[in-house]
């Protein structure tokens, strides 16, 4: 069991869900059945793909540090900072006119999570070896 791992892929669960219906009101609001061919639905629909682009192996990141013993607290950090990147991320590239200062700092602190879990296992790699 994954406990931790668990929280975080559940509460990025339910945003992702967020997003897939803010695309779902975009297309039916501006009657674009496929693709993105309206600027007001390439924003919603652009903010759940690098939602599921990041996620995923962010997530993995993580249940590897879980599983590889990284303490509790450190997971939570990560956790959160992969949430709350996330969440600026989308919440500035959706917005028109873009808020730019959002989406860089979302990004800025997914690829934040993502170096420290990385170097994390590879830390705890090491001293395994």
């Amino acid at each position: 069991m994954l406990p931790v791992t668990a929280l975080y892929a559940g509460l990025l669960g339910l945003y992702f869900i967020w997003l897939a219906t803010r695309v779902i009101k975009a297309r039916r609001l501006y009657r674009v059945g496929l693709g993105t061919s309206h600027r007001l639905v390439e924003r919603p629909a652009r903010a759940h793909g690098n939602f599921a682009e990041y996620v995923p192996f962010a997530l993995l990141l993580l249940a590897l540090c879980e599983i590889n013993g990284l303490p509790d607290w450190a997971l939570h950090v990560l956790g959160v900072t992969l949430v709350a990147g996330r969440v600026l991320h989308a919440q500035g590239i959706a917005k028109e006119p873009e808020d730019f200062k959002w989406r860089v700092l979302g990004t800025s602190l997914t690829f934040t999570m993502m170096g420290v879990a990385a170097a994390a296992l590879l830390g705890l790699a090491a001293a395994t070896l």
